[in-house]
């Protein structure tokens, strides 16, 4: 899905990171959420409350969950899923744009 309709998006960006991490949260009607941002080259660690879908756009970053062995590769066109209550990492080369899906 290239585009959302009948949907509301608030106006104030959710900043992370002294900037290099910036999105805007869009509300659906169904009463879902997702963000659309931008991440720039960087290693950030997030912590999420509920399952998340992470839809990379554009670009390249390795993924792992905090505390496991592996990272992952994740580029344009693919995402990663993150379980509830966790903590994930992420390597961004360069700067990625992406879609966050958030699963209650």
């Amino acid at each position: 899905m290239s585009e959302f309709s009948n949907v509301t998006v608030v106006k104030e960006a959710n900043l992370y990171f002294g900037g290099k991490v910036a999105s805007h949260t869009v509300l659906f009607p169904d009463g879902s959420k997702k963000t659309l941002g931008i991440m720039q080259a960087g290693e950030y660690e997030f912590s999420t409350g509920v399952a998340e879908i992470m839809e990379l756009l554009s670009g390249t970053l390795e993924w792992q969950l905090k505390g496991a062995a592996e990272w992952k590769a994740v580029k344009g066109g693919e995402s990663f899923q993150v379980p509830p209550q966790s903590t994930f990492l992420m390597k961004v080369p360069t700067v990625a744009d992406y879609c966050c899906s958030f699963i209650p």
